[in-house]
């Protein structure tokens, strides 16, 4: 039977249409075996398992040198040697003789070679000073096609056949792919002339990054669940912002604009809000709260400190609201009286009032059953509450649109002051300017942040820790504070370092979300072992309150391209698309939909036209 009859008649039950529209797949027994040895799920992704290399099953009349080709034949002799056959072949096609051998042949092998016999057969031609020969000749029964050949965990034959029988136009157009692409993929696999896998021309690597993105953002799309809101009201915030003692930036209003439209939804909103470092995301969380009003909110913080930073943020800002803090600390009240609850993970303990707006900062430190858990505790009934994530870590502006197939994402790229920060990868030789630096900064009122790898000593890195580090500091300066993220005072040591301290010397664990007024320098030591968007969080710790900032990378490396290109670029945006680029997009995806997918052909820092398009046809 041809293979698109085969292929048509499955169509018919194997795809399935849903009342609601969209498509399901049906698969038949056999199908679903198929696709779970090979790990997918979709006609799309199938399509996406192209041929390593292909066998060209036609006969030509010229000969090609270090190539399979097939030859139309009559063995003229056979020699059977004790590890070997040599066959003398008269290739018709060719007018030329080629002799044929057979390494360490099998039984079965024996009876395929017969004088006289006039047969197909198919090897590898190589020749020299005139003489031809063909290894591990096999006979072919079928002529005339390109037949592609398969590396996956079926056998090559089965995957052929299972290829032939499935793969088909019909397929791949339920499954929502446009017609031009699946031609596009159709000829990779079922090809009329030989294509060249290892270089592909431009407009098959086009047609495989498009479906790659394709078949990624559906399934993200299919995860995207709706659920009826606990509120579809919401608070004007147009007064509140006037009351302000600044001005808020064109992208923070516009992002409480669209948080505005989601709370005002009948359906159960989830948004990630993504702003770079001081882009102001405190004010958009203030006026999520100031919205919702007395329906009551819950806002959850992976820190003592950042939890006790938005509190009082509150109090002065929301008077009008009754706002508690939620920590370790506190004694348990009842929290059912007030309408914005803001809390460390503690809350997660405690008996939470049903609310109608659940918000996490620093949404990637907490685990996806940590969210999951906070909005069942608050949710009532069937009933959800809208859902607002908010991070400071800036991803790429592509990731962004791939992520709004299953959440709504909103970009803060702009910040209420230009920061001034000049960056410098400095050497062993630099030490003795450095500390004359840090001597004139403590002078000036300002305090440094000093960042060290490792806790302890280690034999595996050619650096110092914090350990083998702090005698020097401590011994030439004073109010030298220490800490890490094992040191189990480490919130108390930073909160008396912000008033007390001149050098605080650490660990990544002042990263995140905390303010110190007047840190004016950082000193990343082992730079070169960072991302570039730690990096850049560590630098964001200067300059909060716009001083002269100073951020020194400190590298035994004599050259880092990666480290110079972060001293010129300032955007945290910028940055993630540069880290995205010198890390390629292998754990891209882990801080914000927990996949760690890693894409085979599209390339995020130069596809955006690609992710554009995919996102147009998903209409996301």
């Amino acid at each position: 039977m041809n293979a698109r009859n085969i292929s048509q008649r499955e169509m018919f039950t194997g795809i399935q249409n849903r009342e609601n529209g969209t498509y399901e797949m049906q698969l038949t027994k056999k199908q679903k075996e198929r696709f779970a040895k090979l790990n997918i799920s979709t006609f799309t992704e199938l399509a996406l398992t192209i041929p390593h290399s292909y066998e060209d099953l036609r006969l030509h009349k010229n000969l090609q040198e270090h190539s399979l080709q097939l030859i139309d034949a009559t063995v003229e002799s056979v020699f059977r040697g004790p590890n070997s056959i040599q066959i003398t072949f008269f290739a018709h096609n060719f007018r030329h003789t080629i002799t044929g051998v057979l390494f360490r042949p099998k039984p079965y092998m024996m009876h395929q070679f017969k004088e006289g016999d006039r047969d197909y057969y198919f090897g590898n031609i190589e020749c020299k000073m005139g003489q031809c020969s063909m290894s591990m000749p096999k006979k072919i029964t079928s002529i005339g096609a390109i037949t592609p050949k398969y590396k996956t965990t079926l056998r090559s034959d089965v995957m052929l056949r299972f290829m032939q029988a499935n793969l088909t136009k019909e397929a791949l157009h339920v499954e929502g792919l446009k017609d031009e692409i699946i031609d596009e993929l159709l000829k990779l696999h079922f090809p009329k002339e030989i294509i060249d896998l290892k270089e592909l021309d431009e407009k098959n690597l086009y047609t495989l990054k498009y479906t790659e993105l394709f078949s990624y953002m559906k399934q993200l799309s299919a995860k995207r669940r709706y659920f009826k809101s606990s509120t579809c009201r919401a608070k004007n915030h147009t007064n509140w912002v006037k009351t302000l003692p600044f001005q808020l930036t064109d992208e923070q209003l516009q992002t409480i604009k669209d948080i505005k439209t989601d709370l005002q939804k009948e359906i159960a909103s989830k948004r990630m809000i993504v702003g770079d470092v001081g882009s102001g995301k405190t004010m958009v969380i203030l006026a999520s709260a100031y919205m919702i009003d007395k329906q009551k909110s819950i806002l959850m913080a992976p820190t003592t400190i950042l939890a006790k930073q938005l509190y009082e943020e509150a109090v002065k800002y929301l008077p009008n609201l009754k706002t508690t803090l939620v920590t370790n600390k506190e004694k348990k009240i009842d929290l059912s009286e007030f309408d914005f609850i803001i809390g460390t993970h503690a809350l997660l303990y405690r008996e939470l009032p049903k609310v109608a707006l659940v918000m996490i900062d620093e949404q990637h430190r907490f685990g996806t059953q940590q969210r999951n858990m906070l909005e069942k505790l608050v949710t009532n009934g069937d009933a959800k509450p809208h859902f607002l994530q908010f991070s400071a870590t800036p991803i790429p502006r592509t990731l962004a649109m791939i992520e709004t197939a299953h959440i709504d994402v909103s970009l803060i790229t702009s910040t209420p002051f230009k920061k001034d920060i000049t960056s410098k990868v400095i050497h062993k030789q630099d030490f003795k300017e450095l500390r004359l630096h840090v001597e004139s900064e403590i002078a000036k009122g300002n305090q440094v942040l000093l960042v060290y790898p490792l806790v302890e000593q280690s034999d595996m890195l050619q650096y110092q820790s914090i350990q083998e580090a702090r005698a020097y500091w401590e011994n030439n300066f004073k109010n030298v504070y220490v800490t890490h993220g094992k040191d189990k005072d480490k919130e108390q040591v930073l909160e008396e370092f912000s008033t007390k301290g001149d050098i605080l010397i650490a660990t990544t664990v002042v990263e995140v979300g905390i303010s110190l007024p007047k840190l004016s320098t950082v000193v990343i030591v082992g730079a070169e072992r960072l991302g570039l968007s730690t990096l850049h969080q560590l630098r964001g710790r200067v300059s909060r309150t716009g001083l002269k900032g100073y951020c020194f990378l400190y590298t035994n490396k004599d050259v880092s391209q990666r480290l110079e290109k972060f001293t010129q670029t300032t955007s945290g945006f910028d940055i993630a698309n540069l880290d995205l680029k010198y890390r390629k997009s292998g754990d891209l995806l882990k801080g914000s939909s927990q996949s760690g997918k890693q894409f085979k052909w599209i390339d995020l820092t130069e596809d955006e036209k690609i992710v554009r398009e995919v996102r147009k046809d998903l209409s996301c």
